[in-house]
């Protein structure tokens, strides 16, 4: 039984990703760009290189206050070996944490098809797509933050998208968004990170369903590096949480 790849051939003292040789690509190709390499299968232009490696590091970590580091931690205070913990931090990233790029993508993507087939504009597109989550009571994922006001990594993703002439339709699309919000309901939810990396990979043509990859692969190192100092720096099993609980189940009773 054969398996059909088109991304790594391996023969003895030979391997071959994405049609160049690991020997080539090892100190002379950065890593973001090999990433790049390996999604998309070609090697990204300057400009391309210079913004998937800056997805990936604004992806790096967000100290201790989401699921994927408090997991990994509580994990790696067990006594368990780093690839075990870091593993932990990994299986939570799902819909509510890690996933609104993936589908903040989707949204975007579907957004602009559906503004060229009904021949609108930009901003006409995003005032259906507001009042239609409005009434519908859906939420636009990729929009507000539960720590910041005015996330500092969109700001920085979307300057740089500028600078390297990537804005395109779906970053548009979602700053439309953003004012609109403000405008229909007199509330300001500003572009998170999740929202400007939905809006930037669409405009790098990367397919939405790649969306929790690059969360994923950026994230890891954080995790990585918050597993090391658990073991390192903190006592196993410390107190890490509140763990007062109250009972709400059936009262004691004797079996009968």
């Amino acid at each position: 039984m054969k398996w059909n790849s088109k991304i790594t051939k391996v023969e003895p003292n030979h391997l071959v990703t994405r049609g160049y040789r690991q020997e080539d690509l090892i100190g002379n190709i950065p890593f973001s760009h090999v990433i790049y390499l390996l999604l998309k299968g070609e090697l990204p232009c300057k400009e391309h290189g210079q913004m998937i490696d800056a997805i990936l590091t604004a992806c790096v970590d967000h100290g201790v206050t989401p699921p994927t580091a408090m997991a990994s931690r509580v994990v790696a205070s067990g006594g368990v070996p780093l690839p075990t913990a870091v593993a932990a931090g990994v299986l939570s990233i799902g819909d509510a944490h890690g996933g609104a790029i993936e589908k903040g993508a989707k949204y975007l993507q579907e957004g602009i098809k559906r503004m060229k087939k009904e021949d609108k504009t930009v901003d006409q597109i995003a005032e259906i797509l507001v009042k239609e989550s409005k009434e519908q009571k859906k939420r636009i994922l990729g929009f507000g933050h539960r720590v910041h006001t005015a996330d500092p990594r969109t700001k920085r993703l979307f300057s740089l998208a500028d600078e390297l002439k990537i804005t395109g339709n779906h970053i548009a699309l979602s700053k439309a968004i953003e004012k609109e919000f403000e405008n229909q309901t007199v509330k300001k939810l500003p572009i998170n990170v999740d929202g400007a990396i939905a809006a930037i990979s669409s405009d790098m043509d990367f397919d939405w369903r790649l969306g929790k990859a690059f969360f994923l692969l950026g994230r890891v190192a954080g995790l990585t590096a918050h597993v090391y100092e658990e073991q390192t720096e903190q006592k196993p099993m410390r107190k890490m949480f509140i763990i007062e609980c109250e009972y709400d189940g059936p009262k004691e009773k004797d079996i009968p």
